[in-house]
């Protein structure tokens, strides 16, 4: 059987759970791993190819997604290629392991994913990764009880903010609005470095004041909040610090979180960043071939996981740019007639 090694890593912060997939007749076999980077792109896969892929957090939409991407993989190449999604922190984390070696498809932020490849912030030297697509947007969701007479990221000095799972691309973006607005993240705020089922708990129960969180609309941990909390939580509007975060990178852009997406009463105006699939450079073409063409053929299958995925679109599959494009991707978009 050929086989990418999987590595199940779930949760962060106050649990986690690894599993290491290796092939069945002795360790880990790298057959589908390697790209022979002299033959032509197929999209041809050998039987009983198995790709793991590292998600997000259980109630966010990289998970929902991911988890459906592992299924259709399946029925897309005629049951050669298997998935299996992971619960993980996300896009920083993400990046980690798959150059590690313990997943083989990732999804993540693109501003993560561009400093990954210029090795900067997060990451001490550039990564060995490439995209297989642009995907869907992710918007940036800061929420905060209304009882702490917090209206604005600068009024979150001294309280207790969930700035989302370490090593995840909220956190990555949560640090620079607290940044923009003026705050040290390691001092000027309790920090509360949690994923989103822990955060919404907190929030709750009243142990935390308000929270960042970068995700797909709807969020399924979002939805849970809104619908049970009501009237004691709301939206902040971040978009005034979207000019500082624009000189960081200019992937952050305006958005607006529609009001019947959570039944809020009234838009939210906020800052939306897309998101990538990343793998390694080394993938085989040809698988990275056929993940890329199921993405975009079993579109609707994913948007029934989330509706987010109905972001997925190949006129902007194409732009990763500095992000490279896998060669096995390349040829996928271009049998699918992306512009």
């Amino acid at each position: 059987m050929r086989r990418i090694n999987v590595r199940l890593a779930a949760g962060v912060g106050a649990f986690a759970l690894v599993a290491v997939g290796t092939a069945g007749c002795g360790g880990r076999q790298d057959s589908a791993a390697k790209d022979d980077t002299a033959s032509a792109v197929t999209c041809e896969v050998g039987a009983n190819t198995r790709v793991g892929i590292a998600t997000g957090n259980a109630t966010g939409v990289y998970y929902a997604v991911g988890n459906a991407l592992a299924t259709q993989l399946a029925d897309a190449t005629g049951g050669r290629v298997t998935g299996t999604a992971a619960e993980t922190g996300a896009s920083v984390q993400n990046i980690e392991q798959l150059v590690g070696g313990q997943y083989d498809v990732a999804f993540s932020l693109f501003d993560t994913a561009v400093n990954a490849v210029q090795g900067k912030e997060s990451f001490s030297s550039p990564q060995p990764v490439e995209a297989l697509a642009r995907i869907y947007d992710n918007y940036t969701q800061v929420v905060v009880r209304t009882d702490s007479g917090i209206n604005s990221v600068a009024d979150m000095k001294g309280r207790k903010i969930s700035t989302g799972s370490p090593k995840s691309g909220t956190e990555v973006i949560a640090n620079r609005l607290l940044e923009a607005a003026g705050l040290d993240p390691a001092t000027d705020v309790q920090a509360q470095r949690l994923d989103l089922t822990k955060t919404v708990e907190g929030v709750k129960d009243g142990s935390i004041d308000g929270f960042f969180w970068s995700g797909g609309i709807p969020t399924a941990g979002v939805t849970d909040l809104f619908t049970t909390a009501g009237g004691a939580v709301k939206f902040i509007d971040i978009t005034p610090l979207l000019p500082k975060m624009a000189e960081l990178n200019p992937a952050y852009q305006a958005g607006t979180i529609a009001a019947d997406v959570y039944s809020t009463g009234a838009d939210t105006p906020t800052i939306v960043v897309p998101n990538v699939l990343l793998v390694r450079k080394d993938l085989d073409a040809n698988v990275a071939c056929a993940i890329t063409r199921t993405v975009f053929e079993k579109k609707d299958a994913l948007a029934q996981a989330s509706s987010a995925a109905k972001g997925i679109s190949l006129d902007s599959a194409r732009k990763t740019d500095p992000v490279g494009l896998h060669r096995g991707a390349a040829k996928a978009l271009q049998d699918l007639g992306a512009s």
